[in-house]
């Protein structure tokens, strides 16, 4: 069924900030987004695609939201359902949006990454790229995001809370894609460039592994580096930078302690362990779990002060965080949104006004921007 909601502009008081901060004003542009999970600016219209995990995808513009046919079928519970959602480098010509969701398959369920053709108030062609290798009975750490680089497709997965913290863990293992970042030719094709392309009994789509649960995902405007966020276990949440081949560790490195008890399960990363450690991570212990969800770098021009500082959303604690970067390092800068008591689940930059555009989690999750004060 279709749905017209009406979108909100209700503006709210001016947020002060810090002196190394700026002020910004916080506008609710949609509320009564049923569990809404990402969002993506449509290139060359007016438009916002929004995923809700139940299994929509909407489309918001200033007149209002209205509900596409042709999404894919998911199997929603637990963590799973409609994930993220990414218009291709050429989605102007053709029309290809990008998705990931939880769906069935032999041994319980899995991510799927795949694409559609957006036609109108419909999505055509669906076409599965990837079922993720296997299917397993749980409802937790799906992943997933996706994001563009070098001509290819990459998409990150979570290791499905698979509990043996061992050397045979499944992130661990180059046979399976969870826990993995893969990389996929648009046509979702496997690169022959890819490191464990044609390896015997690897998966030939994996790029990099060792990862919990990818969350946040975006590529560096400068660099063109893929940097990922993640979830730790108790505390130790992770933002890395990826590289071709690295195992980023989970589970034999972690920052993080287990949720009973505290104790930590694993040595951290250390010089030489041969693991690619995290170029930033939260302190250990349950209090000091920070949760990432999406992320974006600033490139806009509304927030001069903010350019080239990276945006990552927190679910637990409930706040925007800024961080300053140099050099492939990050520094926390402040925390926006704090005390908003909004999950944040996903954010990106206006491509043509610099405002900074944020999605927040639940039953009456709601689009959000965020402009300079004044």
């Amino acid at each position: 069924m279709t749905r017209h909601l009406a979108p909100l502009l209700a503006a709210s008081l001016p947020i002060a900030l810090p002196a190394h901060a700026q002020d910004y004003t916080v506008e609710v542009l949609q509320d009564n987004l049923d569990r809404p999970w990402a969002l993506e600016f449509l290139p060359g219209t007016d438009r916002i695609a929004l995923t809700l995990r139940g299994g929509d995808v909407m489309l918001w513009h200033p007149d209002g939201l209205v509900e596409l046919s042709g999404a894919p079928d998911v199997v929603f519970g637990g963590q799973g359902g409609l994930l993220d959602i990414a218009a291709a480098p050429d989605f102007a010509q053709s029309g290809w949006l990008y998705m990931t969701w939880t769906g069935a398959r032999d041994g319980g369920t899995t991510t799927h990454l795949g694409r559609a053709r957006l036609d109108g108030m419909a999505l055509r062609d669906l076409d599965v790229l990837q079922a993720v290798s296997p299917g397993i009975d749980s409802g937790a750490h799906f992943g997933s995001r996706i994001a563009f680089a070098d001509g290819h497709v990459f998409a990150g997965f979570g290791d499905r809370g698979f509990k043996n913290f061992g050397p045979d863990h499944i992130a661990q293992d180059l046979g399976s894609e969870n826990g993995s970042v893969i990389r996929l030719t648009l046509d979702g094709d496997i690169p022959a460039d890819n490191p464990f392309a044609g390896q015997d009994g690897a998966a030939g789509a994996i790029w990099s592994y060792g990862h919990r649960n990818i969350q946040g995902m975006t590529v560096h405007p400068e660099t063109g580096a893929l940097w990922v966020a993640e979830h730790g276990e108790a505390g130790g949440d992770e933002v890395n930078v990826i590289e071709r081949g690295g195992n980023y560790g989970w589970p034999l490195a972690s920052h993080a302690v287990t949720y009973r008890g505290g104790n930590a399960f694993a040595p951290p990363h250390q010089p030489g362990d041969g693991f690619v450690a995290p170029v930033f991570h939260w302190p250990a212990g349950r209090d000091n779990h920070n949760p990432p969800s999406g992320m974006a770098f600033y490139t806009g021009d509304a927030f001069p002060d903010w350019q080239g500082h990276l945006l990552v959303g927190n679910l637990l604690h409930r706040y925007l965080a800024l961080f300053d970067e140099d050099n492939g390092q990050i520094t926390p800068v402040a925390r926006l949104l704090e005390n908003r008591n909004w999950r944040i689940r996903d954010v990106a930059v206006g491509p043509d006004d610099g405002f900074i555009y944020v999605l927040t989690d639940g039953e009456d999750g709601k689009l959000i921007r965020l402009r300079p004060a004044g």
